[in-house]
């Protein structure tokens, strides 16, 4: 099962709704009820074989705290789970079985961070370090440019990756850099994208991860590429979405890859796929139950899980 959480369809409208799918199938999407939050954007996730974790964002004026958790096999609904220690937005999230890892992101006042946080996913409480992540060396070095925005991060049971962000408005980065789950420590680079990109998404099963889509500062994309977790190197050309789109959401299964919403700048509703182990376009698989961005994923079979 998939799920995509919340997001905005037009300002000033939110969200609430979270939607599910299972991704060995195609069809439209179904409502599974609504978070505690309505989180208009810029929220991480992750999630083990149970639960899916949704962890800060943005509600309108600022970043918020707020962490909520659902039970994948439930008839819907979510529950409180506890707070971040600092209010925080737009970060990555990757997960395996047990731990979810929070990096980088905007937090109070909208500074950039380059903390790494994780949470035990089985328990219910709050944030504790993990470590940093590489220095951008954008703006002169000053702490508001060293932090990461805009991006996101998928795993392997060993490995959580983060590609790309937003470093320094508005330039955004090709970095890729990545962490082992289960220590601590700070993130060794990976290697670098091909295209350079913010506001993207991605997913993986145990073996690739799959980055998809986003902004560069001049333009939307439509590119994927992927690179192969257990390794380093820099990302390799898959295929393309249908249309050039930032924003957009996606979960995977040991087999596909599934991306939902986003804009165009027109929000969209689409859900499209790819076969992770093949390269090639996406394929249409249907539809959420509202057009919106942000609609951020998770599901109970990512590559994080084995």
């Amino acid at each position: 099962r998939g799920i995509f959480a919340m997001g905005i369809s037009g300002a000033p409208t939110r969200v609430n709704v979270i939607n599910y799918l299972t991704i060995a199938t195609t069809g439209n999407s179904t409502d599974f009820g609504d978070d505690v939050a309505k989180r208009e954007e810029g929220y991480a996730t992750g999630a083990s074989s149970t639960r899916g974790v949704l962890a800060g964002g943005y509600v309108s004026p600022d970043v918020i705290n707020t962490i909520s958790y659902l039970t994948f096999s439930s008839g819907g609904g979510v529950s409180d789970f506890g707070d971040l220690n600092l209010k925080s937005g737009y970060q990555a999230g990757a997960s395996d079985n047990t731990r979810m890892l929070i990096a980088g992101g905007g937090g109070d006042g909208w500074q950039r961070t380059r903390n790494i946080k994780f949470l035990t996913i089985a328990t219910t409480g709050s944030d504790s370090s993990f470590g940093e992540l590489i220095r951008s060396g954008a703006g002169g070095g000053t702490p508001s440019a060293e932090g990461y925005r805009y991006w996101d991060g998928f795993a392997s049971p060993t490995r959580a990756v983060f590609a790309g962000g937003d470093v320094a408005t508005p330039a955004d980065t090709n970095i890729i850099q990545y962490v082992t789950i289960q220590t601590k420590g700070d993130a060794i680079q990976f290697g670098s994208l091909i295209t350079e990109r913010g506001s993207h998404t991605a997913c993986s099963n145990s073996t690739r991860g799959l980055i998809a889509g986003g902004q560069t500062p001049s333009s939307n994309l439509n590119s994927i590429e992927y690179v192969t977790i257990a390794s380093t190197g820099d990302g390799t050309d898959f295929g393309d979405l249908h249309e050039e789109i930032d924003y957009l959401g996606s979960c995977a299964s040991a087999t596909r890859g599934v991306f939902a919403g986003g804009q165009s700048p027109t929000k969209l509703n689409v859900i499209e796929y790819v076969t992770i182990a093949s390269t090639g376009n996406a394929t249409d698989f249907g539809d959420l139950t509202v057009a919106r961005r942000f609609a951020q994923g998770c599901s109970d079979v990512h590559g994080g899980l084995g």
